[in-house]
């Protein structure tokens, strides 16, 4: 088996170099690739094990997610990987379905695991990470925050459900309701109430008669929507604070013949399939890749010795306004 040292004699660099690029410490890029070419020829592998007991942690990410059917989450956790990669960690991807229970397994096999931190989207804004705090592991919470002082990255979700909200009384409609997520999440909530403020300066109605709140998945959205659909007065246009309900609200649309642009639709997220033209749907567009390029990039700050005090990013989404009304 190669070691270090050959690694070394043969790129041309000392062996201090080699260990700083497979520990993921700074080293120009032209040395980094010597070092990775000579590695590939003489198949080395790093002693993660060892490396693991002296750093009494290992160079492996958790990535805990509430939704891995939902492309949403798909492609932030393709964020998160590639930037892990290249700062030369690897990640385990762990799904909850949003429940607490499992969100609380995972975090302990973080823990036992001795996984080196931790990127999660919170179950709920109670998740309790206060063991995996006390151990000193650094935690990124990405989408939702909670109570606990750690770093967050964010969408701007109020000015989000604002914009959204905005755009469709702008196109002429009049009584727009909104489908929100759990109250629990604190992204449901954020959007819920830039979608309030907008009804309560232009909808001349009481808002909370066109407040549906829904699971984050498509039957939330169908249920949701047929709900709204069967008031006694219905909406003539509807914001839905995530994708997949954006689906599910826009199948019972379709279903009961009313679809944009004569039924205004604004999605927060972007729809993952549908049949119609995205032009005739406001949308939000949302950056779920640099939501988890961002996270690793703080955690490996952290995971390197950074003790600042806990720091929140706001990323903005992008409306794309339908372009039909009639």
């Amino acid at each position: 088996m190669a070691t270090i040292y050959q690694v070394a004699a043969l790129a041309g660099v000392s062996p201090a170099t080699v260990s700083r690029v497979f520990n993921g410490r700074p080293v120009s890029d032209e040395k980094s690739k010597l070092v990775r070419e000579a590695a590939s020829t003489l198949a080395f592998t790093p002693n993660r094990t060892a490396r693991s007991l002296r750093k009494q942690s290992s160079e492996v990410l958790a990535l805990i997610i509430p939704d891995i059917e939902n492309p949403f989450f798909t492609a932030m956790a393709r964020g998160v990987e590639d930037r892990a990669q290249a700062a030369g960690f690897s990640v385990v991807l762990c799904n909850t379905d949003d429940d607490p229970g499992k969100e609380a397994t995972y975090l302990q096999i973080a823990l036992s695991e001795n996984m080196a931190g931790v990127i999660l989207v919170p179950a709920s804004d109670q998740s309790d990470l206060s063991s995996i705090i006390a151990s000193g592991r650094p935690v990124v919470t990405v989408d939702r925050t909670t109570a606990f002082d750690v770093d967050h990255v964010m969408i701007e979700n109020e000015p989000a459900g604002a914009s959204v909200t905005t755009a469709l009384f702008d196109a002429g409609f009049e009584r727009v309701a909104c489908i929100a997520g759990p109250e629990t999440v604190v992204t449901a909530t954020d959007r819920a109430r830039g979608w309030r403020h907008v009804v309560e300066a232009r909808g001349g109605y009481d808002s909370e008669l066109l407040l549906k709140i829904a699971n984050y998945r498509v039957d939330g959205g169908r249920a949701a929507m047929a709900e709204l659909l069967a008031e006694a007065e219905t909406p003539d246009a509807v914001v839905v604070t995530n994708n997949l309900m954006g689906v599910g609200a826009l199948q019972v649309l379709n279903e009961h013949g009313l679809t944009p642009p004569a039924f205004g639709v604004g999605v927060i997220g972007d729809l993952p399939f549908t049949t119609l033209s995205p032009g005739l749907i406001s949308l939000v567009h949302l950056p779920t890749r640099d939501l988890g390029t961002t996270a690793v990039k703080m955690l490996v700050s952290r995971i390197a010795g950074n003790r600042e005090p806990a720091r929140t990013v706001l990323l903005p989404g992008e409306l794309a306004v339908a372009s039909v009304h009639t």
